[in-house]
């Protein structure tokens, strides 16, 4: 009986082990720049790939790319302990985030170009 149990453990987390890495394996959204993205609505979703720049506090950050530049807000925990430089170019989804006076991206995920 224990082995019944311990086997059934055993096929029961390998199965949850292969859904953490199962998703969607596919075309995604196409890169924009900068300037595409300031120009777009609220919540839209983006992909933007450039450098940043400089840490304006508060999980704030101004990203460049060839085309200007924005604040990204990228919290804490979204960095997944990734060390990035101003020289890594990173990839970054996320959403337009437009108020009154300006514009910034709400990041979801960051990654660094390979």
């Amino acid at each position: 009986m224990k082995n019944v149990t311990f086997v059934s453990a055993l096929v029961l987390s390998f199965a949850i082990a292969s859904q953490a890495f199962a998703g969607f394996q596919g075309p995604g959204l196409k890169t924009s720049t900068v300037a595409q993205a300031l120009e777009m609505s609220d919540d839209t979703p983006v992909v933007l790939e450039g450098k940043i720049e400089q840490s304006l506090g508060d999980e704030k950050y101004m990203f460049k790319d060839a085309s200007g530049s924005v604040i990204v807000d990228i919290d804490d925990e979204d960095w997944r302990g990734m060390t990035v430089t101003p020289q890594d170019t990173v990839i970054i989804n996320g959403e337009v985030d437009k108020d009154f006076f300006k514009t910034k991206i709400d990041v979801d995920s960051i990654s660094i170009k390979k």
